[in-house]
C-alpha cells in the first residue's frame, strides 16, 4: 500500500475524515472555477414545465387565506417573476418567488378546494366584474403541469420523477438508429445510470447519460417519430427475436404511467442535415476523445441522422469505430479544421508516414470533403478560459467524475486534463455545451462521488473544535453555492439578466420575496 492509499484508509478508520479545501486548492494552483452559469444543462432541471405566459393561482401576500391568478413573466433558474392579473402592462407590482418554496397551484385549484379567489388590494377597484374578467382572461390559458406543482409542494424537484425503475427510450448512438427501452438504475443530479430492458446487471451493458441527452427520450418517442423499437446491435445477439418481442410486450403492459414529456421540453431540437455518403470530415471519437482524426460518412439514415466512421486503413478484420450523428453533433469538423486551429491531426491507423495531407488523402480515397455549410457555426461567446477548474466525466470510466483543468481552447472546444482519476488519462476534448461537464462542487451538492487531486484533500480530526469563522475552510459545497450566489449578484450575469429592465434596486425585494 502506498502513502496515498494509507492516508485514504486512515480516513475511513474512524480517526480522520477527508474534506475538500477548494479555496486553498484554487489559490495554490493559481486558478479559478468556471462560472456556474456556463453549464446551462445543470439548472435547466429546475425550470422544467415553467414558461413565460403560463398562469397560476397564488396566495396573496397580504392575505394568505385568499388567492389570485398570476402570469409567469420570466423564469430564472429556480425563480419565477409573477404578475397578478389585472395589472395589465404595469410591472410595478411584479414579484419573485422560489418555485421550491412558494405555494403555486394550477388554474382551477381554488374552486376545487373551496378557496377564495379575490383580487389584491392594489387593483381591487379597477374592474367592476372580476368574475367576467377572469372568464375572459383564462380562456385558453395554459398552466404548468399538475404533477410538477404537486411535486414541488412535497419538496421534490421535477427531476425526482425520474426515479430508479423509471423507463425511457434510448437510441443506439454507436452503430445504428435502433431505439430500445432502458431502465433507470440511478439518478444523480440528472446523470442517469441506464440498463437496457431485458438485461441483468451482470450483463455489463449499463451506461450513463444526462437526462437531456439528445439520444434519450420519453417512452412513446419512437412511435411518434416512426422508428421501430429494436435492441441495439451490441446486445441483439443475446436473445432471440421472440424473446425480445416478449420483453417489449411486457414493458408495454407494465408502463401505465410513463414519465411526463414536459421533463424533456428543454432538450435540443434536432435539425435536418445535408451530409451524404462518402463525405470526409475530421472527428473526435466519442469513445476515445483524445485526438482529432479523419472520418467518413458511411450511411445516411434519414434527414436527421447519419453514421460517421473513423477512418482505418488496416485490413478489414480490425473493428471499425462508428457513431450516429446529427447536424449539431459535437466533435465533427470540416476538413482542415485542425490545421486552421494550429492542431495536430492524427493520421488513420495504417496510414503511411506521420505527415498527413488532406489534399493527397482525398485524392487517394476518391472522396469529397463535407462542405462548410454542413457544420453548425462555432459558439464564440462563452466564459470558459484556460486554467479554470471544473468537474468532468472520465470518458474511459463514465461512472467516474473528476476534477478537471482547462489546458487549451479552440473555438467552442475545451482540452481537459482530468486530475485524480483512478487511471492516468490523456487530455480529452469536449464541447463547451457538453453535458458531461459540471461546475465545481456539483458532485458534493448532488451526492455524486468525485475523484479529486491528492493536494485538494484535507484530513482533519473528527473531534469537535472551536474554530473562528474567518478561519474556517469552506467545503466544495460552499464554493458551489458561492458561485451561484456570485452569479446571481453579478451585474453581468444570473439574476440581473432576468431582472432587466427591472433594475438592480429591486434585488433586495427579490431576495425578500424568495425567503
Amino acid at each position: 500500500m502506498n502513502g496515498e492509499q494509507q492516508l485514504d484508509a486512515d480516513a475511513g478508520s474512524g480517526v480522520e475524515e477527508v474534506e475538500l479545501s477548494w479555496e486553498d486548492y484554487l489559490e495554490e494552483t493559481g486558478s479559478t472555477a468556471v462560472p456556474y452559469g456556463s453549464f446551462k444543462h445543470v439548472d435547466t432541471r429546475l425550470q422544467n414545465g415553467f414558461a413565460p405566459g403560463m398562469k397560476l393561482e397564488v396566495a396573496v401576500k397580504t392575505d394568505p387565506e385568499s388567492y389570485w391568478v398570476a402570469t409567469i413573466i420570466t423564469t430564472c433558474e429556480q425563480l419565477l417573476l409573477l404578475r397578478y392579473e389585472g395589472y395589465g402592462e404595469d410591472r410595478r407590482a411584479d414579484f419573485w418567488c422560489d418555485i421550491r418554496k412558494a405555494g403555486l397551484y394550477p388554474i382551477g385549484w381554488c374552486e376545487q378546494n373551496k378557496k377564495t379567489l379575490e383580487a389584491p388590494e392594489g387593483i381591487r377597484d379597477k374592474v367592476s366584474d372580476w368574475d367576467e374578467f377572469l372568464r375572459q382572461t383564462l380562456m385558453g390559458a395554459c398552466s404548468p403541469p399538475v404533477p410538477l406543482l404537486e411535486g414541488l409542494r412535497n419538496g421534490r424537484n421535477p427531476l425526482d420523477l425520474i426515479a430508479p425503475g423509471s423507463r425511457l427510450e434510448c437510441q443506439a448512438f454507436r452503430d445504428s438508429l435502433s431505439t430500445w427501452i432502458v431502465t433507470v438504475v440511478e439518478n444523480i443530479g440528472g446523470r442517469l445510470k441506464l440498463r437496457y430492458e431485458g438485461l441483468e446487471s451482470s450483463d455489463n451493458f449499463e451506461h450513463w447519460l444526462y437526462y437531456l441527452d439528445p439520444f434519450l427520450h420519453h417512452v412513446g418517442w419512437a412511435a411518434q417519430q416512426g422508428y421501430e423499437l429494436q435492441p441495439p446491435l451490441a446486445i441483439r445477439h443475446l436473445k432471440s427475436e421472440a424473446e425480445w418481442q416478449e420483453i417489449l410486450a411486457k414493458v408495454k403492459e407494465e408502463e401505465e404511467e410513463p414519465l411526463p414529456s414536459y421533463l424533456f421540453k428543454d432538450k435540443q431540437v434536432i435539425s435536418t442535415h445535408s451530409f451524404s455518403v462518402n463525405m470526409k470530415l475530421e472527428a473526435v471519437d466519442p469513445r476515445s476523445p483524445f485526438g482529432i482524426s479523419p472520418a467518413t460518412v458511411v450511411k445516411v439514415f434519414d434527414e436527421k441522422y447519419f453514421l460517421v466512421e473513423m477512418d482505418d486503413l488496416r485490413p478489414e478484420n480490425h473493428a471499425r469505430r462508428s457513431f450516429v450523428c446529427h447536424a449539431d453533433s459535437p466533435g465533427i469538423f470540416p476538413v482542415q479544421w485542425s490545421l486552421k486551429n494550429g492542431l495536430h491531426i492524427s493520421p488513420p491507423p495504417g496510414y503511411p508516414g506521420q505527415d498527413f495531407d488532406w489534399a493527397d488523402y482525398l485524392k487517394q480515397c476518391g472522396a469529397e470533403a463535407a462542405p462548410q455549410r454542413c457544420f453548425p457555426p462555432s459558439i464564440s461567446e462563452h466564459e470558459f478560459k484556460e486554467n479554470m477548474k471544473l468537474e468532468a466525466v472520465n470518458p474511459l470510466l463514465p461512472e467516474e467524475v473528476c476534477v478537471a483543468t482547462i489546458t487549451a481552447l479552440r473555438g467552442s472546444y475545451l482540452w481537459l486534463q482530468l486530475e485524480g482519476s483512478k487511471k492516468p488519462i490523456p487530455e480529452c476534448i469536449v464541447s463547451v455545451e457538453s453535458m458531461d461537464i459540471f461546475p465545481l462542487g456539483w458532485c458534493e451538492t448532488n451526492g455524486h462521488p468525485l475523484s479529486t487531486p491528492r493536494r485538494a484533500r484535507v484530513h482533519k480530526q473528527r473531534k469537535i473544535a472551536v474554530v473562528q469563522p474567518e478561519k474556517q475552510i469552506p467545503s466544495s459545497r460552499t464554493v458551489h453555492e458561492g458561485l451561484k450566489n456570485q452569479e446571481l449578484n453579478s451585474t453581468d450575469s444570473g439574476i440581473n439578466k432576468c431582472m432587466q429592465p427591472y433594475g438592480n434596486e429591486n434585488l433586495l425585494f427579490l431576495l425578500m420575496d424568495c425567503i
